[in-house]
């Protein structure tokens, strides 16, 4: 069923995808291959259901990292550091689209989430180690100004900025085509054409697939990206 989760097993991480909320958003739960310590990336929506996931395997949740802050990927994030006790890392650039989230949920006519205080903020270079979990932060902004990608095992976690044959949109608040376009290029088409992209929506890719079909990122569509 599409709203079940999906696990991916790898040389060092799991990976299990959980689609939650109105707008069809990836939240996934990354742990280390036999153990019990998980990361919860971008719960954008039922926090239920999230932690009923995690619970039911022995998971023990230790932080939240968001890929970026738009109300789609923040939802659930106040229920569940209040059920597990545990940090959200966020880049700086993106919290002023953190605090607007209860007003964008008045536009798009859906509940107003409640605003969770960041407790670290993210850097591109960041290597973050939770007991055998490490994540290489990326920023890759243009979605948003503080958009980042997570590098783990053979994998990146993209939010919205790539998907399978397009890109983030970027005619949000934040939003820059051009930028876009350059942390595509520059910084996840830098990773090997094997690596596995979890999308913040649909399904997942590769980033030689998009590196060789993606229509948005080929050279005649794009021209020189400086």
């Amino acid at each position: 069923m599409a709203n079940e989760p999906r696990e991916t097993p790898g040389e060092r991480i799991e990976v299990a995808r959980i689609v939650v909320g109105p707008f069809q958003e990836n939240c996934f739960l990354v742990r280390e291959a036999g153990g019990s310590g998980c990361v919860v990336v971008d719960p954008g929506d039922e926090a239920d259901r999230i932690a009923e996931r995690i619970d039911e395997r022995g998971w023990k949740p230790v932080a939240i990292v968001n890929t970026h802050a738009h109300l789609d990927h923040i939802g659930g994030i106040q229920e569940l550091k209040e059920k597990y006790g545990i940090p959200l890392l966020l880049h700086e650039a993106d919290e002023p689209l953190l605090r607007s989230a209860p007003e964008h949920a008045r536009f798009f006519g859906v509940a107003e989430p409640t605003v969770p205080a960041v407790d670290r903020r993210l850097s591109d270079g960041d290597v973050l180690d939770f007991g055998g979990i490490r994540l290489e932060v990326l920023h890759t902004p243009g979605h948003s100004p503080g958009s980042v990608s997570l590098v783990a095992g053979g994998r990146v976690f993209v939010g919205d900025t790539l998907f399978e044959g397009s890109i983030g949109r970027t005619d949000l608040p934040g939003g820059s085509h051009g930028t876009l376009l350059r942390s595509i290029r520059r910084r996840l088409f830098a990773l090997p054409d094997e690596a596995i992209v979890h999308c913040g929506h649909g399904p997942d890719t590769t980033i030689g697939r998009e590196r060789r079909s993606n229509p948005f990122l080929r050279e005649s569509s794009v021209g020189t990206i400086e």
